[in-house]
């Protein structure tokens, strides 16, 4: 089935019936994708601020009302509890489990938060011919931790973690000036080049997603990434958040050039 071709809707509702379990990058071509976070109302405010620290990687598209799983902006008819493929749950920042719908998790205190993903440029990049290598393998887009400090704010602190995208060396302006006009899904890289230098050890091994063939004349591009917010989790250890599992986002109804400059 091509799942690039359908409409955000009808992919929704095959996550929501069970049919899609996989990550998303490649699906719905054209339209936005999203990050998650929900947690309680009294980390809602640290978390808000948070993210407007830190918009490279946690640049908010919506945050719902207070126990709601419905949205108003990004999508019509969605159920945040239900429309992602794969959902995480941390408690006291452990991964205590995934899940393919988290409803019976569901809190009246509970807030959500949609965060801006990367998948959202990738089909900009390849309409100007810039090629993307996890969606050419038919894989997980590669995630790395770094050393890249966020400003901490309230009970928040950690680094950042980012994508990585093999570009051959003739394109990478091209990449660069496609995804700053975007800066909504993360916009420009962050870092070009040697990933040791933002305390990546073995490129081969990423810490989220998959391995992907970088070949030679390309140099790997990183952007910052929508997966921070689970490292920062970790790193502060609140008693209850759950999050989508790395790659596997939220289809909205939201074209992608509605979220360029």
């Amino acid at each position: 089935m091509n799942y690039a071709e359908m409409k955000p809707s009808e992919v929704r509702g095959l996550i929501r019936r069970g049919e899609i379990t996989s990550p998303t990058s490649g699906m719905c071509a054209g339209y936005a994708q999203a990050n998650l976070v929900i947690l309680p109302k009294e980390l809602a405010y640290d978390f808000l601020l948070f993210s407007q620290r830190n918009p490279r990687p946690c640049p908010i598209l919506e945050v719902s009302d207070v126990g709601s799983r419905e949205l108003s902006i990004m999508a019509k008819n969605a159920d945040i509890a239900k429309d992602f493929p794969k959902y995480r749950i941390y408690e006291k920042g452990v991964l205590t489990g995934e899940y393919t719908d988290v409803e019976k998790f569901w809190r009246d205190d509970l807030v959500s938060f949609l965060i801006g993903c990367s998948f959202s440029f990738e089909s900009e990049l390849l309409e100007t011919g810039v090629p993307v290598r996890h969606i050419e393998e038919g894989c997980n887009v590669p995630m790395y931790n770094t050393n890249i400090e966020c400003a901490p704010a309230g009970v928040f602190s950690g680094n950042m973690v980012v994508s990585m995208r093999p570009i051959p060396y003739d394109q990478v302006i091209k990449a660069v000036n496609v995804t700053a006009a975007m800066p909504r899904v993360h916009g420009a890289p962050i870092h070009i080049g040697n990933p040791e230098q933002i305390g990546i050890k073995d490129i081969h091994h990423p810490d989220y997603g998959d391995s992907v063939t970088i070949r030679p004349g390309e140099v790997p591009v990183f952007w910052p990434c929508g997966v921070t917010p689970q490292n920062v989790i970790m790193n502060t250890k609140p008693d209850f958040v759950i999050t989508h599992a790395p790659g596997h986002m939220f289809i909205t109804d939201v074209k992608n050039i509605d979220l360029k400059y």
